[in-house]
């Protein structure tokens, strides 16, 4: 695996009414945070932002347009009527990557959590930022950056506009 290309940026977001109303604590944000920065990203975040279509998704594109080469949500991929995260990140990308979205379900499954498979959680970019959505539990966010952290160093260089490795 290559190294992070330098100066990468990450932007974490929690989506959670009770964590942004401060009923408890943004847990996953804070893992997730901490996760990629020992991956190398320089991170923002965790914004806790509640479960509002058009709030996540200005805080999505506010991102997209500053730059940053990833965008980690945490929270909203479910099946409750308040989950929207899914819907705010479509609204966002331009492009999906569903296999992404799709290994990190299945890892979790692989691990023994068969409710892995409920996320919605979407991937995919928005001009040269990958954006992925995890649940919203401190495991789902460990299993979904075990998932993304071989993933990331090309994803950014390819984002960046690196040629393609050969092989």
């Amino acid at each position: 695996m290559s190294d992070l290309p330098a100066g990468a940026r990450a932007v974490v977001v929690t989506a959670s009414n009770r964590a942004s109303a401060g009923v408890y604590e943004d847990r996953s944000g804070q893992v997730l945070a901490a996760g990629l920065r020992e991956l190398g990203f320089a991170v923002e975040g965790p914004h806790v932002r509640p479960d509002d279509v058009d709030e996540l998704a200005a805080v999505l594109r506010n991102a997209v347009d500053l730059g940053a080469d990833l965008v980690v949500t945490t929270g909203g991929t479910g099946l409750s009527p308040t989950d929207v995260t899914p819907e705010a990140t479509r609204a966002v990308l331009e492009r999906e990557a569903p296999g992404i979205a799709d290994a990190v379900r299945r890892y979790g499954a692989d691990s023994g959590v068969p409710t892995a498979v409920l996320s919605r959680g979407l991937a995919g970019t928005a001009g040269r930022t990958l954006i992925v959505n995890l649940p919203g539990s401190t495991g789902g966010v460990k299993d979904g950056l075990a998932v993304l952290g071989p993933l990331l160093p090309h994803v950014v260089s390819q984002l960046r506009g690196g040629d393609h490795p050969q092989g």
